[in-house]
């Protein structure tokens, strides 16, 4: 019989906005690494801004 390797560990992890502080997006990513620095859509500013990872 085969053995399962398990569920990967994947932690959620926040997007947040540099400018404001909003938490507007969410992440299922590996921990470790580096952290993301992604430019995505803020809604309150309307327009795109630089987004990092943040844990909550």
């Amino acid at each position: 019989m085969a053995k399962s390797k398990g569920k990967r560990k994947l932690e959620v992890m926040h997007l947040v906005c540099e400018e404001t502080g909003d938490y507007n997006y969410t992440v299922r990513k590996k921990p470790g690494g580096e952290k993301l620095k992604v430019k995505k859509f803020c809604p309150r500013l309307r327009k795109h801004t630089v987004h990092v990872e943040k844990k909550k």
